[in-house]
């Protein structure tokens, strides 16, 4: 094992991927990225980060922005909480750090959305730090090198951080770690490892075992639970009525459009949609056409959405629920929404019929 760093540096330097954030590794913009990896794809976070940089390039600037309008260019990235903990973080570190990345991993564990890895990530990229990082494709490449066959928990994981102090090199801690993430995204990948473009295979024991392919060993996936929602499309003049989510749960602080879940099995949803509105928002509508059926899948479920035109039943109603607005239609693109709202909102700006 000890051979295994200069290997993987020499690999790195011959194969190492071009990517936005490794041109000029700022520490700013290594953390936004790390950030945005956290559940996300390269090539799916290079699109959202340069943008997040055209309207972001320095800590100062998104500390001072508006949490929606982070929200906002975070749009359609996914996983909500990354873009709120990152513009709290922003904050705190220009009130509290002087306007600056922190360098070591204590304190960058400190601030809002930066676990272990991230911190490592963080401390030896972009400072140099000698720190280990085991994000999925390091832990990944971790159990094969040992043809470690445990579960998934903190047992292993503990055994891995250990490992992973172990055999980080002396110097160039931040390439070595890059160099794993690059190797476990291209070669040793999750199905199928490119085992004979390997630099590691004399180190490797699953390879020479042959049980490369049994690796990691997973839990069963449990089913995936199903949702049946209802929406309200409700017009009034040329503005449409929006709610806000609460901030601490999911999508939080995003805007959609008034509705909620139905028992699975709901036939008569108009009627359903109806009563929901009136005993959870206070809202007396009738409902009219569908606007659409959307499918979304979750991390943890799946949901189906059937969306309606509506139109308030007392149209002088002036008291409504906190966090509901009306908001013209051309406005609704200001407004940062989930996938599905957004849909809903498209096709409002494509002329549908309210």
């Amino acid at each position: 094992m000890q051979q295994l760093p200069g290997k993987l540096l020499g690999w790195y330097d011959a194969n190492a991927r071009s990517l936005p954030w490794r041109s000029d590794p700022t520490p700013y913009k290594v953390w936004v990225s790390e950030i945005m990896l956290q559940q996300t794809q390269v090539e799916t976070a290079i699109p959202y980060f340069q943008r997040f940089m055209g309207r972001f390039p320095d800590l100062a600037s998104l500390a001072e922005a508006q949490e929606s309008e982070v929200l906002q260019n975070w749009e359609g990235l996914g996983y909500y909480s990354r873009a709120r903990n990152l513009h709290k973080a922003a904050r705190i570190m220009v009130s509290n750090h002087s306007g600056q990345i922190p360098a070591d991993v204590s304190t960058l564990k400190s601030l809002s959305g930066i676990g272990a890895y991230t911190a490592g990530a963080i401390a030896s990229i972009a400072f140099g730090a000698p720190e280990p990082a085991l994000d999925a494709n390091i832990r990944r490449i971790y159990l094969r090198l040992l043809d470690l066959h445990e579960p998934p928990g903190s047992k292993t994981d503990a055994r891995l951080w250990e490992f992973a102090k172990e055999i980080l090199p002396d110097s160039r801690t931040g390439d070595y770690n890059q160099a794993l993430m690059d190797l476990g995204s291209a070669v040793c990948t999750p199905t199928n490892p490119h085992c004979q473009l390997c630099p590691l295979q004399i180190e490797c024991l699953a390879f020479q075992r042959g049980t490369q392919t049994e690796l990691p060993v997973r839990e069963p996936k449990a089913k995936v639970p199903h949702r049946l929602v209802v929406a309200a499309v409700i017009k009034r003049g040329n503005k449409i009525l929006l709610a806000r989510r609460p901030a601490d749960g999911m999508l939080g602080n995003l805007w959609e459009y008034p509705g909620g879940s139905l028992p699975e099995g709901t036939t008569d949803l108009p009627g359903a949609l109806q009563a929901l509105l009136e005993e959870r928002f206070g809202l007396w509508i009738a409902v009219g056409a569908q606007v659409g059926v959307f499918k979304h899948a979750y991390t943890h479920f799946r949901i189906t959405l059937h969306a309606f035109t509506c139109q308030l039943t007392d149209a002088d109603q002036l008291s409504l629920p906190a966090d509901f607005s009306w908001v013209s239609i051309d406005s609704l693109s200001a407004y940062p929404m989930g996938k599905v709202a957004r849909l809903i909102s498209r096709k409002i700006d494509t002329g549908l019929e309210l």
